[in-house]
């Protein structure tokens, strides 16, 4: 079986041209979403055991779909499938999974904002705004912190002539994350930052792919 309307809920955003009803696309992309993090993070803990932040993150999630399905069915709308676990394939390094989280969440949020501003119903927007505060307040921080730290201590195993760059390039990384999550950033900063991080070395692929997905979509939404 497969969800017919695949492409709206991958894009995580409304499609005010389709013939699918505003709401019934907000509240499936939302669920299809936290069933995609929940998957991942399940996934991760299978391949490197009950680590954090993971472990604590999977549980949130688990509860942020459960809190999305009563209002499925009281807008009779269909629950998506949960196809994901066919679907993910997990980083082969603990730090690149904590990246894939940092970009996760920062995509999450944004989908949000989208969500958001096509809801008119209070319950579903109180609800979507909840669960927008759960992965900013609480699950980018946790992921971040995760990377950072890792930097720090590469920083500190290696040689004294490295330590300057790399403390400088987890900065600037640092700095990225805060502007996009606080909504404080520009085309011009963005290219600026990314052209002076080095990607391939500071963070994974999965990473890399979603920032850049993630800042397409963020310039999208400003035109």
């Amino acid at each position: 079986m497969v969800n017919l309307d695949e492409n709206i809920l991958l894009s995580q955003r409304v499609d005010l041209n389709s013939e699918q009803p505003v709401v019934s696309q907000v509240l499936r992309i939302a669920v299809y979403d936290e069933f995609k993090a929940y998957e991942t993070y399940t996934k991760i803990i299978e391949k490197f055991g009950a680590i954090t932040p993971f472990i604590n993150i999977k549980e949130a999630e688990a509860i942020h779909y459960s809190a999305l399905i009563p209002l499925l069915q009281k807008y009779n709308v269909e629950v998506p499938i949960n196809d994901w676990a066919e679907k993910i394939k997990v980083p082969n390094t603990y730090i690149e999974c904590c990246e894939l989280g940092v970009a996760s969440e920062i995509n999450n949020i944004a989908m949000y904002d989208n969500l958001i501003a096509n809801t008119k119903q209070q319950d579903i927007k109180d609800m979507l705004f909840k669960l927008q505060a759960a992965s900013y307040n609480n699950h980018l921080p946790a992921f971040r912190k995760a990377v950072l730290n890792h930097y720090n201590g590469v920083s500190n195993s290696t040689s004294l002539n490295s330590i300057e760059e790399m403390m400088g390039k987890a900065n600037e990384y640092q700095m990225l994350l805060e502007d996009i999550a606080n909504g404080n950033i520009n085309q011009d900063k963005i290219s600026l930052l990314l052209s002076k991080l080095n990607i391939s070395m500071l963070s994974g692929a999965g990473l890399g792919a979603a920032l850049v997905a993630f800042l397409n979509s963020y310039s999208q939404e400003k035109e």
